[in-house]
């Protein structure tokens, strides 16, 4: 086999449910040369990101640290070190990565229930009460951000409720961190879990992760080992704690580069990046909807980082896709499980959440819906936008 010729990937506009555009200062800061996992240059750059993730949480925390791996390993990292063999567990599961958290939680043996919510749906918080008042599970986790469906799950008064009956929270936040609202500590949430290649800014790769100081109190009560060498936070927090104890080689260029996305997130101010994010959720969502389509999450549930909307029937999702890849070097997200082939979801996460963005992809996505017969005024999802900016 001849050697491959210098790497040159095709330039493209990734628009899909993650990864997203890199930010360019965090493509600098990669460049930078490494360190070693226990210099004691590195040390304080890991001191330096907790505290920006912290921030980022709105949490005090003292275990709150990237996880050396992608968003799924916080799922199973928060997952393993909560639940033990016998233990009573429910997972909320109304879209694709409710089925994830049912798959890790099912290998730890626990007992598990599941509570079902058609997909686009979120869960009502008086169901929850109840379930949590029969069952008394010792964990409860949901998704926060359904990225397989668009929506977003209220869960402001779910810690405290879940705290009513002694139930631990466990909430996937990956396309949630630096999007949209997410208060660890007012909340009440327990353990929280992440990425870095969706509001973050970031390649993917590593997983931040938080753990209240009831978390931290249930994995000292365990009884038996965590399922997870690599996971097991008991010997992780040495490495990122005061011990500094050799753990695992860490990946030192992600590092720079999610204190950079964190860097950045802070300079805006989180307050001032949900706006961002809802701000340009609005100009599209009035662009897609003046292009005829419809959103699958109900009004005031929608993400404004992931809009997930219907294929128009009797048009192919794929073909759609392929020419927006093709002809204009945009990737958009098609349906998982339920949704497949029915929905496309199109990410407006991080860097990627401008009106240059917003108006790039509604232009686009409008001539290939011409192109396969869809009857649109031309021009009708830019001027909608611009409609939305220009009364902002």
């Amino acid at each position: 086999m001849p050697i491959p010729g210098q790497l040159n990937p095709p330039q493209r506009l990734l628009l899909g449910p993650g990864p997203s555009d890199v930010h360019p200062r965090v493509l600098s800061v990669m460049s930078t040369p490494l360190l070693g996992h226990l210099d004691p240059a590195f040390l304080e750059i890991m001191l330096e990101t907790q505290q920006l993730l912290r921030d980022a949480f709105l949490t005090k925390n003292s275990l709150t640290l990237p996880i050396s791996a992608t968003g799924m390993a916080g799922m199973e990292c928060c997952l393993v070190n909560l639940i033990e063999p016998g233990d009573k567990v429910v997972v909320c599961f109304k879209g694709f990565f409710g089925q994830r958290m049912i798959d890790v939680a099912s290998r730890t043996g626990a007992q598990l229930t599941v509570l079902d919510q058609p997909w686009g749906e979120v869960f009502d918080l008086n169901r929850l009460r109840e379930t949590l008042k029969t069952i008394r599970p010792k964990v409860l986790s949901i998704v926060h951000a359904e990225t397989s469906t668009g929506a977003l799950q209220p869960i402001a008064e779910l810690g405290k409720l879940c705290h009513e009956f002694d139930t631990l929270l466990v909430v996937d936040a990956v396309t949630s961190l630096g999007c949209v609202p997410l208060k660890v500590d007012e909340w009440e949430l327990d353990a929280v879990y992440s990425c870095t290649q969706k509001g973050l800014s970031c390649p993917p790769g590593l997983s931040p992760v938080t753990f209240s100081p009831r978390a931290e109190e249930a994995m000292t009560r365990r009884k038996t080992k965590v399922q997870s060498w690599y996971f097991d936070m008991t010997m992780i927090r040495q490495y990122w704690g005061s011990d500094r104890a050799y753990h695992h080689t860490a990946p030192i260029t992600m590092n720079y580069a999610i204190r950079e996305g964190l860097r950045l997130l802070h300079e805006e101010g989180l307050e001032a990046r949900w706006k961002r994010h809802e701000q340009n959720h609005k100009a599209l969502k009035a662009g897609l909807t003046a292009l005829g389509l419809k959103y699958s999450a109900k009004e005031g549930n929608q993400l404004p980082q992931l809009n997930a909307v219907f294929v128009p029937s009797g048009v192919d999702d794929l073909t759609v896709r392929k020419r927006l890849l093709n002809d204009f070097g945009i990737e958009i997200g098609g349906g998982l499980g339920d949704f497949k082939g029915k929905i496309w979801r199109i990410g407006l996460m991080g860097h990627n959440s401008r009106p240059a963005v917003v108006f790039t992809i509604l232009a686009a996505l409008e001539q290939c819906l011409r192109g396969v017969g869809v009857k649109i005024n031309s021009g009708a999802g830019v001027a909608a936008a611009e409609e939305v900016f220009a009364g902002s």
